[in-house]
């Protein structure tokens, strides 16, 4: 939990005394790799912050084919914004990719640790801010580069990625398939 307050104190300034009555609205969870904490379907009630680890937010498309749409590493955040601010079913999943511990606070929680804390809305609205101006980027990449450019800027960007998350996570992610993901890595090698 050490590591959200030094997250937090990023952004914002916590005392120690804030810092325990903050902890206090989130649940620590320990999950084991490929664990399901939300499915499609499921009303979206909770909010993820990884502390250690990795989760991502997939779909699934008609076809049965798997969509990774979000990664979330240490310090970052995930659930579907949509579905969680309304409290409605969610058109996602959300899946450990490796064992992981994550805090949780559900919508209720949230709440009321923003009534407590007015000094996390600003927190929040920052850490949304940096979600939406990233959310921006990819659909440019994804709309502007090749997809060798686009795997090549993401794992120059990324490249703790490319060593940590199964390539069939990072193809699905870039909307490739494993096998042209294996060949663009094969055609930049030559």
């Amino acid at each position: 939990m050490d590591n959200f307050k030094a997250h937090l104190n990023k952004f914002i300034a916590v005392t120690d005394e804030e810092y325990v009555s903050i902890s206090s609205f989130f649940e620590v969870l320990k999950v084991k790799k490929k664990q399901s904490l939300m499915l499609e379907g499921e009303v979206c009630r909770n909010m993820y912050f990884v502390v250690e680890g990795c989760l991502r937010k997939y779909f699934i498309n008609e076809k049965g084919v798997e969509h990774t749409t979000q990664f979330a590493i240490e310090n970052w955040w995930i659930t579907d914004t949509f579905a969680y601010e309304r409290q409605i079913q969610t058109d996602f999943n959300i899946q450990s990719v490796e064992k992981s511990t994550i805090l949780v606070i559900d919508f209720k929680n949230h709440e009321l640790l923003l009534e407590k804390h007015p000094l996390m809305e600003k927190y929040f609205r920052i850490i949304y801010q940096r979600a939406y101006a990233a959310s921006e980027r990819k659909l440019r990449y994804l709309t502007e580069y090749s997809r060798e450019e686009l795997y090549v800027h993401f794992s120059t960007l990324y490249p703790w990625f490319i060593q940590r998350i199964p390539q069939y996570l990072i193809a699905s992610f870039l909307g490739f398939t494993p096998e042209y993901l294996s060949e663009i890595k094969a055609k930049l090698r030559s």
